[in-house]
């Protein structure tokens, strides 16, 4: 009996969703929800139609990344990290290109609730927020292919998931929600620097030119320790600039993790290690964003 024999259904299609990864969504919802409560603003319902748009949108992107890989031929038997469903033949690329239009169709819905609440600033975002999840590694110009994945994480799952959020229960948009998105953003895009600095040996044979493969190994290392360092710093310049009360610099309690996780990730060589490295990066993205969004309701 084979390994793919003892998977059912629902765990090949929760292998697509790529669960590990699911924190970057969420994240953003919840300090752009918290900042939102600290100005007297937050609404239930346009907070839970954000974050399921945003976890479907990021769904919706790992079911396209899933297919494309496969069938430009990245996803090999080579490749270090987790089983692919197309590629290990859990799920056909009819069933996920499906599975992928019903994600999206949802992540519409959510946001056809929120073009009602908020008006057309959030039909845009989400029609741009759409073509990009589709072009990250679909398209004639794949941004993930093309070094420019993370800029694309950074941006979306950084200021426009967190801005976004905030806009759909403030009606409007105040500096300090872009401000507050910087250091969401950094952590979501070290997820993607793990994954790709793991992937550079096959991306580079596939002709899958992401920023790692173009950095180079260390780099890559240095760009992550970079991104950690500014997510740090900006608890500390919002303090600078004259927030209120030193409670935003809570997620400092997190640092330890952040330190251990750079100093893990210089010693890193073979996929398992990147895999766990992957999960704990998106796990320390979710933890910080948690105390940040305490320090931001406390203040």
């Amino acid at each position: 009996m084979s390994q793919n024999e003892h998977i059912s259904k629902l765990q090949a299609w929760t292998l697509a969703a790529r669960p590990k990864t699911l924190p970057a969504a969420v994240a953003p919802v919840l300090v752009g929800s918290a900042l939102a409560y600290e100005h007297g603003a937050f609404s239930w319902l346009p907070a839970l139609a954000a974050l399921g748009g945003a976890l479907l949108i990021q769904v919706g992107t790992n079911f396209v990344n899933d297919l494309v890989d496969y069938l430009k031929g990245i996803d090999t038997q080579a490749r270090q990290g987790p089983q692919r469903a197309v590629q290990s033949g859990l799920i056909s690329t009819a069933d996920l290109k499906r599975g992928a239009a019903w994600v999206f169709a949802l992540a519409v819905a959510c946001g056809s609730y929120l073009v009602a609440v908020a008006g057309w600033p959030v039909a845009v975002i989400g029609v741009v927020s759409l073509l990009c999840a589709l072009g990250y590694s679909a398209g004639p110009y794949p941004l993930a292919s093309h070094g420019l994945g993370e800029v694309f994480v950074f941006l979306f799952f950084g200021l426009v998931a967190v801005g976004g959020t905030y806009y759909v229960q403030a009606l409007g948009l105040s500096p300090w929600a872009l401000l507050v998105a910087v250091p969401v953003g950094t952590l979501t895009t070290a997820i993607i620097v793990v994954n790709n600095l793991r992937d550079v040996e096959t991306d580079l044979q596939g002709g899958k030119h992401t920023l790692a493969v173009v950095l180079g190994p260390q780099a890559t290392r240095v760009e992550y320790a970079a991104l950690l360092l500014l997510a740090y710093a900006l608890p500390v310049v919002m303090l600078a600039l004259g927030w209120p009360s030193a409670w935003v610099l809570l997620p400092w309690a997190s640092f330890p993790l952040a330190l251990w996780l750079v100093r893990a990730l210089i010693r890193a060589t073979d996929g398992p290690t990147f895999n766990a490295l992957l999960a704990q990066t998106a796990q320390l993205a979710l933890g910080f964003s948690a105390l940040f969004a305490l320090g931001l309701v406390l203040s």
